[in-house]
């Protein structure tokens, strides 16, 4: 199984913080599987770990049907630090390997350090590949430096936050890195205003809701896949509706005249 494979996964920041919430959130997670959706993203910095202890619950005895991923904090990054924060989220996740492991956003530790340790628990068989999280093109070049290629950089992407496109996904795209896109949705804020009005009459002529559309947009190049959280099993089934949309010339260019392109370079946003 490959990230990309199907493009639409599982995001879960904020997930597991409310206990309130602990069973919707698993059936959503549950649901999601049900319908085909294999990539199930975590941190251990979501909850403290609580994101993790919560898809360990809900991925209990269908581990093979999940490609796993978690992330280090900038402050774990170090040599030893990597395989002590790797080791936790396994415990938390209840598995004794990942299929990815990103490096959240990049601290103070040398790269290098990082990258040598993410490489080793490659080697040891406890991860599939290592990638990276919030890298702007002058990371990534300092990734190239060091002669590696990560599997994947996790970025925030969305109709409302193309700046990427300009250099950052080309690049990208060049050196055979896949792109995840957090936060597809911009939680939420992509259907507010008139932008989001416009989006609406744009997903119902296309015969779709916004968000499946929106969601489908994210994952238009190949190489792609965007993780929207959602706690709902019903907005999981309408999430894994948008691999059916199909995005016609006409519809991307209503698109980009209501959410325009980079016309030049822009600094990598986050969340």
């Amino acid at each position: 199984m490959n990230l990309t494979d199907i493009p639409i996964g599982i995001g879960t920041w904020f997930l597991g913080e409310d206990r309130r919430k602990r069973d919707s959130e698993i059936t959503a997670i549950r649901r999601g599987l049900d319908l085909g959706l294999r990539v199930i993203d975590t941190a251990e910095m979501y909850g403290s770990g609580a994101s993790e202890e919560l898809v360990g619950e809900a991925i209990a005895g269908r581990r093979d049907d999940v490609f796993l991923v978690s992330k280090v904090l900038p402050s774990n990054a170090s040599a030893s630090g990597v395989r002590r924060a790797l080791e936790a989220s396994l415990y938390r996740l209840n598995t004794d390997h990942l299929d990815l492991y990103l490096y959240h956003w990049r601290g103070h530790h040398r790269l290098e350090e990082t990258v040598e340790a993410l490489q080793a628990a490659v080697d040891d068989g406890l991860i599939g590949a290592w990638g990276v999280s919030n890298f702007d093109p002058a990371d990534m070049d300092d990734l190239a430096d060091l002669g590696v290629t990560p599997a994947t950089n996790q970025i925030l992407y969305n109709l409302l936050r193309r700046g990427p496109e300009y250099d950052l996904l080309p690049l990208m795209r060049e050196r055979g890195v896949d792109l995840m896109a957090y936060s597809p949705l911009e939680q939420g804020r992509l259907f507010q205003g008139q932008p989001g009005k416009l989006l609406s009459e744009i997903a119902a002529e296309a015969g779709t809701t916004p968000a499946a559309l929106a969601l489908a947009w994210a994952v238009r190049e190949p190489g792609s896949i965007a993780i929207p959280r959602t706690s709902s099993p019903e907005r999981m089934e309408e999430n894994a509706s948008a691999l059916q949309v199909t995005l016609t010339p006409e519809i991307l260019r209503d698109l980009d005249e209501v959410f325009t392109p980079p016309s030049g370079p822009r600094p990598l946003e986050v969340l």
